[in-house]
């Protein structure tokens, strides 16, 4: 972290003290000292070392439980049975941990996609770099809406403000200058000549020193920045209910079935030990403990196919919420209009051509760069105009600003030619209008006030043909040192720079396969109401009620009016930041699942409050900053490749739920009536932990099966009432096969205990790998096609339990024997039956839901 010379001296002294100059470094001088100290980058607290996965596993209670069982059953001489469950458990152990692992890296590799650039003074020239890649001695230049990179000295500023909230939990913007400290100073609050690591620049420019990187900021020094807990997705609070709901149902099954058995004496040798083990291994059977699996899979598959699209998932669980999205909201360009502006034309206030107009509007720009222009997007179509028209204006020199806000919604400019000082003002055309007192037209100056109506006719024309206005105006202002919005009165209003948008030729296929997804779309802009229109009417987007809302009508609207106002409107022109934040709030209190696309400035409050916040890598830093999901191209169709995705994975994960757990209900159930009449434990620990691994295993790759079209039209939440519905009636169906299983084998063939423990376990493997086929489809099993991974592995497991009943070393230390033919007849006929009955199972019940739905 840089001493107190750093700010306590001048300009040359603080070069010296890093070894630079007002010049910056060289390539092969930052190289060294990259290497030397490291790159410019904060430790990820929330990364996760393998000892670290590795040790999480261990984390689920029933694992817990179940180790605690297995070291009773030590001391109680069970130590086969007991050397059979630890063997699984580790399997278990090491399928979460690899999975988990592989997730880590997928995320780590997704963080490479996108970075932060700088501004540095390198070899004596500007260039864009990597943030990570600066070194202390690089000279910065930084301006609004970028987010600090690194701790630095200012060296030179026209006034700059900037956002320190994230580091001093100071609300208000703070005003720093490059003067010297006049004396010592220890933390950020004391010092005014400082930019630091993670702050937001919220008005003005700077050029800069770094003083300081990644661990060495204040921002890497201070733990508190980490002490705040990334809160709960919806998907993730959904699933977190979930498992809490299902511990206590299994606590309250595992002791019925602990009691019954032992008050009936079941038991090989020692009926307690072997009823508390039974009990709390089927806990363990009837808990989805792959679950977690299930998830890191999809959503990590589902990060990766997405990159590939131009994606990048900065938050994983953030697929799941984007396909749960039914409403987006974005600015029309770049969505509805091509990405770049274009510079129509310039005209005076007779609605000629006009060389002032273009010439002033090019000198008040704020755009930087010149084979690479970047700034807003109107100053850079302006500049971009100017340089393709070869339009000169090195006769004036700029010798002061006062930067855009979005609350005057303009900028001004001071330039010099000759002995003439101009004070040039270039904006929204209502806000220059409202600092000037004359208008210049025919050459001669007019009152604002008598030509205000035909400059409205003026402006309302150009935007109904589809243009934006930008008003320009200026003044002769005396000489200072310094010039402010004070200075902003008195002008003289000149003309309009003619602005255009020209909508995107894939805009229509676009809308409607929004409108496919069901996903309604919403319109946030600053622009002019009538330029909206004219391009929603262009792209077919016909919003619902037909009218668009101002900002202004907003500001006079009651909660109850507002609430209103944004369920029914799809335009919205004229609003501000905070207004776009208010409306993404009050759809979300409606409700909806809100996604917010912007990659401006004014866009941040609104990516912060919406489920899911989308920018783009060529946004501002702060806008990235607060997104969820970052677009390497923008684009509505990549959101859409997204919603999909979501849709894709949220259908999967519930496949498994539903599957497992209508399986495992219906055999917890199965084993509390059969305990009544049967004189033995049906299932032994090991077998029924085996049963479940085997289960377990080709349902991980329904993370990777298909999901029919009709799944991703609408937007779906988590719903835990339809999935113990779910469970009950299909857990139902279950359990009648398996008792008639039970009752034909004990009282009609009077099966040995080993035949019937055996005949079980195979029917119990192979229901759930064949009913998946059923349950993971509404329609019929043969209409829908599975995955061909979910066909293969299901093979193996069908194949995998047959091999450990009939392969010797293996049955015999689970105490399976060889089944009759006509056992496995029998086994055959209730699986073609139970399959049958799912079958009908399906058509009731899912019409009972759709006609609660409608």
């Amino acid at each position: 972290m840089g001493g107190q010379p750093v700010w306590t001296g001048n300009s040359d002294a603080v070069c010296k003290e890093l070894a630079s100059s007002p010049f910056g470094l060289s390539s092969s001088q930052a190289h060294a000292r990259l290497v030397e100290n490291g790159p410019n980058e904060i430790q990820d607290k929330d990364k996760k070392e393998w000892f670290d996965i590795l040790a999480s596993q261990f984390a689920s209670p029933l694992l817990l439980i179940l180790i605690f069982a297995s070291i009773i059953s030590v001391f109680l001489g069970e130590l086969f049975d007991t050397a059979i469950i630890i063997i699984i458990i580790a399997a278990s152990v090491l399928l979460g941990f690899v999975q988990e692992y592989k997730s880590e890296r997928v995320l780590s590799t997704l963080k490479r996609y996108f970075s932060y650039k700088a501004v540095v003074l390198r070899n004596g020239g500007k260039a864009r770099v990597d943030s990570r890649k600066l070194v202390a001695g690089d000279i910065v230049f930084v301006r609004l809406g970028d987010i600090v990179p690194a701790d630095m000295r200012i060296l030179e500023t026209d006034g700059i403000t900037v956002d320190e909230g994230v580091l001093t939990g100071e609300s208000r913007p703070v005003q720093k200058n490059a003067m010297a400290q006049a004396g010592a100073a220890q933390n950020p609050q004391e010092i005014r000549n400082g930019l630091f690591m993670g702050t937001t620049i919220v008005d003005g420019y700077a050029k800069a020193i770094v003083v300081a990187t990644g661990q060495g900021t204040y921002f890497g020094r201070t733990a508190a920045v980490f002490s705040s807990k990334v809160p709960e997705s919806d998907f993730q609070l959904g699933i977190r209910k979930f498992g809490s709901l299902l511990l206590r149902v299994i606590t309250v099954l595992t002791v019925i079935v602990f009691l019954s058995n032992y008050a009936l004496g079941h038991g090989d040798k020692n009926p307690l030990a072997d009823s508390a083990l039974f009990a709390l291994a089927i806990a363990i059977g009837i808990a989805p403990e792959a679950l977690p699996a299930i998830i890191t899979v999809t959503l990590s598959n589902g990060s990766m196919h997405m990159a590939k699209k131009s994606v990048i998932i900065k938050k994983l669980a953030a697929i799941e919420d984007l396909g749960n999205m039914d409403i987006l909201c974005t600015d029309k360009t770049g969505t509805l209009t091509a990405e770049g502006i274009h510079v129509e034309g310039y005209v005076d206030l007779d609605k000629r051509d006009s060389h002032d107009v273009f010439q002033y509007a090019l000198l008040c720009n704020a755009a930087v760069g010149t084979t690479h222009v970047r700034g807003s997007p109107i100053d850079v179509a302006i500049k971009k105009h100017g340089q393709q028209h070869k339009i000169d204006v090195s006769r004036f020199k700029r010798i002061g600003e006062v930067p855009f806000d979005f609350s005057r919604r303009r900028m001004g400019a001071v330039v010099r030619e000759a002995r003439k000082t101009m004070l040039i003002v270039k904006g929204e055309p209502e806000s220059v209008l409202a600092c000037c007192t004359k208008v210049r037209m025919s050459d001669k100056l007019y009152a604002t006030s008598v030509k205000r109506a035909l400059l409205r006719r003026m402006i309302v024309g150009y935007n109904k043909d589809g243009m934006s206005t930008i008003g320009v105006a200026y003044r002769e202002i005396s000489p200072k040192s310094k010039y402010g919005v004070a200075d902003e009165l008195g002008l003289v209003f000149i003309g309009f720079v003619l602005l255009s948008n020209p909508p995107k030729p894939t805009v229509r296929a676009t809308l409607a396969r929004l409108a496919r997804l069901n996903i309604r779309l919403k319109v946030l802009t600053g622009d002019d109401p009538l330029v909206t229109m004219k391009i929603a009417s262009l792209v077919g987007f016909k919003p619902q009620g037909g009218r668009v809302v101002l900002g202004h009508e907003l500001e006079k609207m009651n909660g109850k009016e507002f609430a209103s106002a944004v369920e029914e409107v799809d335009i919205f022109a004229r609003v501000t930041p905070q207004q776009k934040m208010l409306i993404v709030e009050a759809l979300r209190a409606n409700g909806h699942v809100v996604g917010f696309l912007g990659d401006g400035i004014n866009d941040a409050p609104a990516l912060r409050t919406a489920d899911v916040g989308i920018s783009v890598d060529t946004a501002a830093d702060v806008a990235k900053e607060a997104s969820h999901i970052i677009l390497l191209k923008k684009s509505l169709d990549v959101v859409c490749d997204g919603v999909e995705e979501g849709r894709r994975i949220f259908n999967n994960v519930t496949k498994y739920i539903l599957n497992t757990m209508s399986a495992n209900q219906g055999n917890m159930v199965t084993v509390m009536l059969s305990s009544f009449f049967l004189p033995f434990i049906p299932l032994l620990p090991s077998q029924i932990l085996l049963n479940n691994l085997m289960s377990d295993l080709p349902l991980l790759t329904v993370a990777s099966d298909n999901v029919d079209a009709a799944q991703v039209k609408r937007p779906k939440k988590w719903d835990i009432g339809m999935i113990m519905r779910f469970m009950v009636f299909f857990g139902i169906i279950s359990t009648v096969f398996d008792l008639l299983l039970i009752l034909i084998m004990h009282f009609f063939m009077n099966v040995d205990v080993a035949q019937f423990r055996t005949a079980w376990f195979l029917e119990s493997v192979l229901s759930e790998m064949i009913i998946v086929f059923s349950l993971r489809t509404r329609l019929p099993f043969f209409k829908s096609m599975p995955s061909w991974i979910l066909i293969f592995a299901s093979i193996a497991a069908c194949a995998a339990s047959f091999g450990v009943i009939y392969f010797a070393p293996i049955a015999d230390a689970f105490h399976f024997v060889p089944l009759d033919a006509s056992v496995l007849m029998l086994i055959g006929g209730i699986l073609a039956a139970y399959v049958a009955a799912t079958e009908i199972g399906k058509v009731i019940f899912f019409s009972r839901i759709e006609k609660e739905i409608s």
